[in-house]
């Protein structure tokens, strides 16, 4: 989908420069600190930190950038814009609407206006007409049932293949072309690269702690520091140790 948006503003805004993308909440954030950037395309589903979560501190900022929030879900509109969103584009955006995107966005450079710090109550029914929902300033739609996430993998081990329950994993890590899949009893290798692997996990189960390595909460014991100063993650029964990645500490502050 970042591809696909990239693609769609070459044509929209050829003379747009993309100096980052982000795979997850945490990542943006950290990139957007580094570049700067004038405006901001935020998915409001992210891992780490959602779209609306970076918003919330982006906008606390002196100098906060121009947001757009793009998701499949259009009951996030209320929320969106009272994160001073620019605009809320339903995905996959179409180049007619993302056309008049960046003509708010340009029109808003053009004057060096500041990112908004709020939205009017008329604004607010336009957008909600414009989606389709004008009725959910009163009832609001009930939203839509989460997609299904993984429950069962078709894996390799030796010259056979296993069908594996979600719950017998332990980890997996990326492992060249494959992703290692880690249980009690051995490893078995899945074709599907780990960014794929990720959007088919429940996040509340599988936690991302590096960009190869996703593991199951329920066998995370505890987390320790190494000599180098890296964030260790000790599994319960097992004796490697998984590094965490400094994009993903967040997730352990509270442990």
């Amino acid at each position: 989908m970042r591809d696909y948006l990239e693609a769609q503003l070459k044509t929209a805004w050829p003379e747009l420069k993309v100096v980052a993308k982000a795979a997850n909440g945490i990542d943006a954030l950290r990139l957007i600190g580094e570049e700067a950037p004038d405006v901001v395309f935020l998915d409001i589903r992210m891992p780490g930190l959602t779209g609306l979560d970076v918003a919330a501190r982006l906008v606390a900022d002196a100098t906060p950038p121009h947001i757009v929030f793009v998701t499949a879900f259009d009951q996030y509109a209320v929320e969106a814009f009272e994160h001073s969103a620019v605009d809320y584009l339903l995905k996959p955006a179409s180049l007619e609407r993302l056309d008049k995107t960046v003509a708010k966005l340009k029109a808003a450079l053009r004057a060096r206006e500041p990112a908004a710090t709020g939205i009017t109550a008329a604004t607010l029914q336009a957008l909600l007409a414009q989606l389709g929902g004008a009725a959910a300033v009163v009832a609001p739609a009930a939203a839509p049932a989460p997609a299904p996430t993984l429950q069962w993998i078709r894996a390799s081990q030796g010259d056979q293949t296993r069908l594996i329950s979600i719950d017998e994993v332990i980890y997996f890590q990326s492992n060249d072309k494959y992703t290692s899949v880690f249980l009690a009893d051995g490893e078995s290798l899945i074709r599907t690269p780990i960014s794929k692997l990720r959007e088919q996990l429940d996040e509340q189960k599988f936690w991302q702690i590096h960009r190869s390595v996703i593991v199951a909460a329920h066998h995370v014991a505890g987390t320790r520091q190494d000599f180098r100063g890296r964030l260790m993650v000790q599994l319960k029964g097992r004796e490697e140790q998984l590094v965490v990645s400094r994009n993903y500490v967040d997730l352990f502050r509270q442990m």
